[in-house]
């Protein structure tokens, strides 16, 4: 069985940094894309940045490209997200999900997903 575990996540002034991390066990780790998606209250879940197998291949939503960074160390089973720039708008629940893939009407679904961290950029 798959366990997703997310940290990192808190509380950041606006223009503010933050690394999150997502620990995998239970499945070949380096064998699957990972994905990092977000909902905020009152929001759908939204998907924010992808990578492939072997980190080679990045996706980022336009919301936040140039701003963060997907990266994994596959030997460590870990997925990270390097968000820099913060802005109030990017406070969410951020989720890593594991071998996300899109569906017909263009949303990520995956059977794995983490418990979530809470980013919080207050203005």
């Amino acid at each position: 069985q798959v366990q997703l575990v997310e940290s990192g996540g808190g509380l950041v002034q606006a223009g503010g940094s933050l690394r999150l991390s997502c620990v995998s066990s239970g499945r070949a780790f380096s064998s699957y894309t990972m994905g990092w998606f977000r909902q905020a209250p009152g929001k759908e879940r939204e998907f924010v940045a992808r990578i492939s197998q072997r980190g080679i291949i990045t996706t980022y939503a336009d919301s936040v490209k140039g701003r963060f960074t997907i990266s994994r160390d596959n030997a460590k089973n870990t997925v990270h997200l390097q968000m820099n720039s913060l802005k109030p708008e990017d406070t969410a629940v951020y989720y890593c999900a594991q071998d996300p893939r899109m569906n017909s009407a263009g949303l990520y679904e995956s059977a794995y997903w983490g418990q979530g961290t809470q980013v919080t950029v207050s203005s």
